[in-house]
């Protein structure tokens, strides 16, 4: 028997073990309707799937009135019938497209297509390639938090129907989404920015942090996996650059300093002097507000770690500080992904979608 590959390059020439299935919106008459609405407050279910299997791609595109459908629309899944969704987020920031707005751009994992970038409420096409491996069956849904009708719901879900149970040490997709805002920064929103005051205190203890107490975590695991990437989405709550904030990964439970302690936000995102404005395979700017991405508007920017995962036994915390030693008091939010062994640890729940909405 040959063992499932999951990489698209992994073994291309090698027969395959499983068969390829679709999942998807279209007109089951024979027309042209190919999407589905969704109501007011409705969870919609997008796909029962029995296993073994994966699901390989994900393309969705959606027609709604409301504006701010990207952030009220969440996407969850759910594996092998477990009670609490290992995707719960947003479903533009699933994607990687954060504060409601619709973009193009490409990365390892995702990419997305759009004609006007930066809109609220643009029309946006959604890919997702990362496998999300299950045994004996899987659930996707949409909750519509919307006070409209999603007018189309267009959706493919691709997956792959082993022949024979999943590897041992299969592990499942994870995806998390949460925000602060404002993250609790020790200036405030700016009353003593670049003053004499803030320089003063720089150099003294509020200027250090021999901890993560105050950071912006994005993620908090238990069980045994490895942590794949995020993205964040930030905006500017006062002008100057939101970044220098060092990432911290506290692994199975570790003391301070953590094995992985990194040197400030665009080092920790692989960029240098700031952040520019390109996307990479695994790392970069998806869109900035601003043409100078670094001092005003909002930002999304993501790392992925694909070839270079972060692994964990039994636990993650994984922070990233908002400013130099969390000074900046800014508008935080962010997507993890990681694979691990469930059960998942329940945490951060999902603000109502008021909360969720960004800051003008």
């Amino acid at each position: 028997m040959s063992i499932p590959a999951f990489g698209p390059l992994a073994s291309l020439a090698t027969a395959k073990d499983f068969r390829a299935k679709r999942i998807s919106s279209w007109d089951t008459t024979g027309g042209n309707a190919d999407a589905w609405p969704i109501e007011p407050g409705e969870t919609k279910t997008l796909a029962e799937i029995d296993g073994p299997g994966s699901i390989s791609h994900i393309w969705f595109t959606i027609a709604s009135p409301d504006p701010h459908y990207l952030r009220k629309l969440l996407l969850r899944a759910y594996w092998d019938g477990e009670s609490n969704p290992s995707i719960d987020t947003p479903v533009g920031d699933f994607f990687g497209m954060g504060h409601g707005r619709a973009f193009s751009y490409q990365c390892a994992l995702f990419n997305t297509s759009n004609d006007e970038a930066g809109r609220l409420g643009g029309g946006v096409a959604m890919n997702c390639w990362a496998p999300m491996p299950f045994s004996e069956h899987a659930r996707l849904e949409i909750v519509n938090d919307q006070e409209e009708p999603v007018h189309a719901f267009y959706f493919y879900i691709d997956t792959q129907a082993h022949n024979q149970p999943l590897p041992e040490g299969t592990l499942r997709f994870h995806a998390k989404w949460r925000r602060e805002v404002p993250a609790d920064g020790w200036t405030g929103k700016g009353s003593i920015w670049h003053t004499a005051e803030w320089h003063e205190r720089m150099a003294g203890p509020e200027g250090k942090n021999l901890s993560d107490a105050g950071n912006y975590c994005f993620l908090e695991a238990e069980g045994r996996g490895h942590f794949v990437g995020v993205n964040f989405a930030i905006n500017h709550l006062r002008p100057d650059w939101w970044g220098e904030g060092d990432d911290m990964f506290f692994v199975d439970g570790e003391p301070w300093p953590p094995s992985l302690h990194g040197t400030g936000s665009e080092d920790y995102l692989c960029h240098a002097w700031g952040m520019q404005n390109n996307a990479h395979m695994y790392n970069g700017t998806a869109w900035a507000e601003i043409d100078s991405g670094n001092h005003r508007g909002k930002v999304c920017v993501y790392r992925y770690h694909i070839v270079d995962p972060v692994p964990f036994t039994k636990s993650l915390r994984a922070s990233i500080e908002h400013g130099h030693a969390n000074d900046r008091s800014d508008d935080w939010s962010s997507t993890a992904y990681w694979y691990q062994t469930e059960p998942h640890k329940v945490w951060a729940p999902m603000p109502e979608a008021r909360y969720r909405l960004a800051t003008h």
